[in-house]
C-alpha cells in the first residue's frame, strides 16, 4: 500500500490514478475528517496525523505544498514555506514512529533549489541557490532527515516545469497562445527544464520501486530548452503566431520576486540520476510531450 499526500493536486491525482490502474492500493492523506475507506486525516499546521496512517503502508509519497502561482507577499511566503516544512516534518516523524516502517519516503522538492544559472547543465551535484525558493527547497529536503537517519530510504524529487493540459504552467499558457498573444518572457534566453506529467508519474513510481535510488533526483526531461525555443514549439503545435514579447520589467512589476525566481530564472537542469539508473522517458522531446498532453 502507498500513502500519498497532495493526492488532490495535479501530480498527486495523476499518480493515484496510475497506481490504482496497476492494482496498487492507495491511501490518501486529507486535511479534514476522513469520509472514505482510502482516506486518512492529518493536520500538518497542528502537527496531527491519524495514528493509523502508516498501517500497512510500504511507501510514502509526499507531494503536499502551497501553490507557487501567486504574488509572493510576506504572508504568501510564509504559507509556501510552512506548507512544505510542516507537512514533511510531520510525515518524517510518523514514518520513524511506525512499526513496521515504510521502506521508502519519496518527497517532493523542486528544481528551484538550484537558483538561477546561465548555460551550464545542472545535475544533482550542482551548487544550490540562495534565493527564496532555493532556501525553501533546502529546508524542505532537510525536513526528511529524521526518516533517513532512521534508515528509511529517502528520495527527493526535484521536479521541473510539469506539462499538463489540466494544470500547471501549460494550462496557464494555452489561452494567450491560442489567441495569438503568446510570446517570449524577457529576452527568452533563460533555460526551461520541462517534463511531461506522464513522465513525472512514471519517475515517481520508478523511485518507489528502485532500491538503488536515494537522495536528490532531478525529475526533468532530458532535453531542456530556452524560453524562446519553448515559445516557438508551443506556437507551432497550436498553429498560432508567437510574435509577442513580455518585457522582464513588466513581469517583475506584475509578479514581484516570483517572476525572478520562476519565469525569468534560467535553470538548465538534467536528469543524470534517473538516466544512469536506467529510466527511459516516454516523452524526451518537447514537441512530442506537448502534442501528447494537448491531445489527451
Amino acid at each position: 500500500m502507498i500513502l500519498v499526500s497532495g493526492a488532490s493536486g495535479l501530480i498527486g491525482s495523476a499518480l493515484a490514478r496510475a497506481l490504482r490502474s496497476q492494482n496498487v492500493e492507495v491511501k490518501r492523506l486529507v486535511r479534514r475528517r476522513a469520509s472514505h475507506p482510502d482516506e486518512v486525516s492529518w493536520y500538518p499546521d497542528r502537527a496531527e496525523i491519524d495514528p493509523r496512517a502508516m498501517d500497512g503502508v510500504t511507501a510514502v509519497v509526499n507531494l503536499a505544498g502551497e501553490n507557487l502561482s501567486q504574488r509572493w507577499t510576506s504572508s504568501a511566503r510564509q504559507r509556501i514555506r510552512d506548507s512544505r516544512i510542516q507537512s514533511t516534518t510531520l510525515l518524517a516523524r510518523a514514518v520513524v514512529g511506525s512499526d513496521p516502517r515504510p521502506r521508502v519516503l519519496v518527497n517532493a522538492s523542486a528544481m528551484g533549489i538550484y537558483g538561477t544559472h546561465r548555460d551550464d547543465p545542472l545535475d544533482e551535484t550542482a551548487a544550490l541557490g540562495d534565493d527564496f525558493l532555493a532556501t525553501v527547497c533546502k529546508e524542505w529536503e532537510a525536513a526528511t532527515k529524521p526518516a533517513a537517519d532512521a534508515g528509511v530510504r529517502v528520495a527527493l524529487s526535484r521536479t521541473g516545469l510539469v506539462l499538463a493540459r489540466e494544470g500547471g504552467v501549460l494550462a496557464k499558457l494555452l489561452l494567450p497562445f491560442r489567441l495569438g498573444l503568446g510570446g517570449t518572457l524577457g529576452r527568452g534566453r533563460q533555460w526551461m527544464s520541462w517534463v511531461a506529467l506522464t513522465d513525472v508519474v512514471r519517475a515517481l513510481r520508478f523511485m518507489i520501486d528502485n532500491e538503488s535510488i536515494s537522495g536528490p533526483v532531478n525529475v526533468v526531461g532530458p532535453n531542456p530548452v530556452t524560453n524562446a525555443e519553448f515559445t516557438d514549439t508551443l506556437g507551432r503545435v497550436l498553429g498560432r503566431p508567437t510574435f509577442t514579447t513580455v518585457p522582464a520589467f513588466a513581469l517583475k512589476l506584475a509578479l514581484g520576486q516570483m517572476a525572478e525566481d520562476t519565469a525569468l530564472a534560467s535553470q538548465r537542469v538534467v536528469p543524470r540520476r534517473l538516466t544512469e539508473a536506467g529510466f527511459e522517458f516516454a516523452f524526451p522531446n518537447l514537441e512530442s510531450a506537448l502534442r501528447s498532453e494537448l491531445s489527451s
